[in-house]
């Protein structure tokens, strides 16, 4: 079991020692000929700057490597520069009540934490940091309501006069700093979208419907928190009309979004409702109208009219989308039922919004909106802004009630009520340096808040040590190369350990013969390349495998193997050799010289009948087996094996009395008086053996037989034999006799007992036969009467 052991541990140390030399092929496979090279490989890799480091035969790159093998390989100095993670601003998330006295400007509130990082990257190496956020309570609201006056909507608006008032005495539960606008839209004002003969310019209504004049969009209410001004305004727009269904509320999306001086945008909660019961037109639409130029997401609105409707084509759903985000503008769309599924899937594009029923007349607009604002501010969304080239990031959320989301949940928390802080967890990692190397800003910040993470991003693409650099170096042959962090990093055109050849001049036969061994005409062994008269020697596909030496003569990989393992497992491979661990010899490190596992159980080297070589029991006796010569499959049994010198020492008796003194002196022999005086095995700190033996007269004799700790063999048997009594013959007869004479009385009861049963069986049956019994009573058939009656034919009874 202990060889077993010994054996498993020996296999898990190679295995770890392969696996770690694995993790370091990353390194070598990279070629990296400097130490800036090498740090942007992975983070596992380090750069040796020990001058002495390379061995004869070692190319530059060798000095490049997994850190742990680096340190394994006694390299004192290593270059293994770390990322870091400083926040530059870390002001708390605001505590605020909308009942207090204090009552601070929006932009004194804090809902983000922290605000300003400074965050070092290393390929490879993610950088982590938290994020707080916390929705504030009394936070102010900005809500500019965008409605449809195409003539289907007229009835809609007369209860749309009043929302301004309503609306604000409602949205007051919320915040105490409230403000509404209000705008409209009906289409572009080209065909084939409205009319424009001249009198439907003017009014485009049918059936004498007095209808104001058609118009894309129109800033009528710049945000105000009087919402008696809004009533006022509102009650004095007019129904207009167009022809087609779908209207060009994109239009007027866009320019909502893009004008925050005319709308009056602050930097607070932006809430835009958009209210219609029809459909929408979007990029390329208006090239029915002849209009081919894509909008140019700019504010285009003179006198608060949007005045280039007939110039640019309508938005996409992309550019709405980009717009909204960047202005942090959260959508509601108010719709009727009808047109539900359609602005449900846009909704699935746009973030941050969401959609509502509209009744037939706009009734419910008030819940509507309020139910849709808890809906949106109960929901934190992250976003981050354009990523540098090879840099990622993740997102992990720690949400309310211990619930957490990872991948793209990790980005949102939802049910988030006022005064509910919530977490995430960012990492941020760089897969290699930036063509420029300068330092990046981007930001994170959450859908519909005008608050954000700046993140200063800075890259290692260079170690310290390459600073103290020296050019012209004259360690670089003749100074061409500069000597940074223990190697020449070479001029253009130059190569070599030490920069000693041009690349036209790397082979030629004077340089070759200083690859050669003595008396050898291979270069290098075959084994590398001479390149400026020195060999550079192969790299082989497991990078852990490498050759070395002047002319790579030595590997570390062609040594002799013990279990299918390089050295045994218990050594290491130079030059073809094996250099062995402590403990360990022979030419693979096969042997152990630890005796430990040839230890018997009563603690005697191969149980006293063997020898202990490299670590395994080698038995004397053949007949003896098992890892400490313990097992005897042909051996007859210790207390067989010893009956009969115990029974003629001990009583004289037995095959070996003749030859007693002889043979069985072998042992000491201790008599004791009865069995419960014999020794237990949990007397004794050595295996003890209990026997049972019967001798010619069958007699039986019980003794132990052990062999203690310092080799004696011990044997107790009890003094008198257990020898059985004699029958007695009397009753044994007299008990035979009676049971034959007692045997033969039950054969005959039984024998009588069947025979009455079943002769009154038989006197049943003759009595059932009697009484069934019935007698003819007819004519015998032979009988033959002696008168004999003739009749008169002529007779006729007269």
């Amino acid at each position: 079991m202990d060889l077993r052991l010994l054996l498993i541990a020996a296999l898990s140390a190679a295995l770890s020692g392969s696996l770690a030399q694995q993790d370091g092929s990353i390194c070598i496979k990279a070629n990296a000929q400097s130490c800036g090279e090498c740090i942007q490989v992975s983070e596992i890799c380090g750069w040796c700057t020990d001058e002495t480091f390379l061995s004869e035969g070692e190319s530059k790159s060798a000095r490049c490597d997994d850190v742990t093998y680096l340190k394994k390989k006694d390299c004192k100095n290593i270059e293994d520069p770390r990322g870091s993670t400083e926040i530059t601003q870390n002001k708390d998330v605001t505590v605020r009540n909308k009942d207090g006295n204090v009552k601070l400007k929006p932009e004194e509130i804090t809902q983000i934490q922290p605000q300003k990082l400074k965050v070092t990257l290393r390929s490879g190496e993610p950088q982590t940091f938290d994020l707080k956020f916390k929705r504030a309570e009394d936070y102010p609201i900005d809500l500019y309501y965008l409605m449809d006056l195409s003539f289907s909507m007229k009835d809609d608006l007369e209860n749309v006069k009043n929302l301004g008032t309503d609306l604000m005495r409602e949205m007051r539960e919320i915040t105490s700093d409230f403000r509404i606008g209000f705008g409209s839209f009906v289409e572009k004002t080209v065909m084939p979208y409205i009319s424009t003969t001249p009198a439907r310019l003017i009014n485009p209504c049918s059936n004498n419907e007095n209808c104001t004049s058609p118009f894309s969009y129109k800033n009528v209410l710049k945000l105000t928190s009087n919402g008696d001004r809004f009533n006022q305004l509102v009650s004095q727009q007019q129904i207009s009309g167009n022809l087609d269904s779908p209207e060009g509320g994109f239009d007027a999306i866009m320019q909502v979004a893009v004008c925050e001086e005319q709308i009056g945008w602050r930097n607070v909660t932006r809430l835009l409702v958009f209210s219609t019961d029809a459909g929408f037109h979007f990029a390329g639409d208006g090239k029915l109208g002849g209009i081919v130029l894509p909008n140019d997401g700019k504010c285009h609105l003179e006198n608060n009219v949007y005045s280039m409707s007939h110039y640019y084509d309508y938005p996409s759903i992309a550019h709405l989308v980009q717009k909204l985000s960047d202005h942090n503008i959260q959508t509601i769309f108010a719709v009727t039922e009808e047109f539900q599924p359609v602005y449900q899937e846009l909704k699935n594009l746009i973030p941050k919004s969401a959609v509502g029923t509209l009744s037939s007349n706009s009734s419910n607009v008030i819940k509507l909106i309020i139910d849709a604002y808890n809906s949106l501010s109960s929901e934190v969304i992250l976003e981050n802004s354009k990523l540098p080239e090879g840099v990622s990031i993740s997102y992990k959320a720690f949400c309310k009630n211990g619930v957490r989301g990872t991948e793209d949940n990790g980005r949102k928390c939802t049910n988030i009520s006022i005064g509910d802080e919530v977490s995430f967890k960012i990492s941020i990692e760089s897969q290699k340096c930036p063509s420029s190397g300068k330092p990046e800003v981007i930001t994170v910040k959450p859908l519909g808040f005008n608050e954000e993470v700046a993140i200063e991003l800075n890259f290692i693409c260079d170690c310290e040590c390459a600073k103290k650099g020296e050019p012209n170096s004259p360690k670089c042959h003749g100074g061409n190369g500069i000597f940074e962090c223990g190697a020449c990093k070479c001029n253009e055109g130059r190569i070599g350990r030490e920069c000693e050849c041009s690349k036209d001049e790397v082979r030629s036969d004077d340089l070759d013969a200083n690859c050669r061994k003595p008396n050898s005409t291979d270069i290098c062994s075959n084994n590398g390349e001479c390149l400026c008269g020195t060999c550079e020697c192969k790299k082989r596909e497991n990078p852990a495998e490498v050759y070395s030496g002047k002319y790579c003569e030595c590997d570390n990989f062609n040594c002799d193997r013990s279990s299918n393992l390089l050295c045994g497992g218990h050594g290491r491979c130079e030059c073809r050799k094996c250099i062995c661990d402590t403990n360990y010899t022979g030419n693979a490190c096969e042997c152990s010289l630890d005796e430990s596992t040839c230890l018997a159980k009563n603690g005697q080297l191969c149980n006293g009948r063997g020898k202990c070589e490299c670590g395994i029991c080698k038995c004397e006796d053949p007949k003896f087996q098992g890892p400490t010569c313990e097992v005897c499959p042909t051996c007859p049994g210790v207390c067989t094996e010893h009956k009969d010198c115990v029974q003629c020492r001990a009583f004289g008796d037995g095959e070996k009395k003749e030859m007693c003194q002889k043979e069985c002196s072998y042992f000491n022999l201790i008599k004791v008086k009865d069995r419960k005086d014999l020794p237990q095995p949990t007397d004794q700190s050595f295996p003890l053996t209990h026997c049972k033996e019967k001798d010619a007269n069958d007699c039986w004799f019980y003794y132990t037989y052990a062999i203690t700790k310092n080799s004696t063999k011990e044997v107790f048997v009890v003094e008198k034999l257990d020898c059985p009594s004699g029958p007695d013959i009397i009753p044994i007869v007299a008990g035979v006799v009676a049971g034959i004479v007692l045997i033969g009385l039950a054969l005959l009861l039984i024998w009588k007992l069947l025979m009455i049963i079943h002769d009154r069986r038989e006197f049943a049956k003759f009595e059932k036969e009697k009484m069934n019994a019935k007698w003819d009573t007819g004519e015998n058939p032979i009988y033959k009467s002696a008168v004999t009656t003739v009749i008169n034919p002529k007779y006729e009874g007269k």
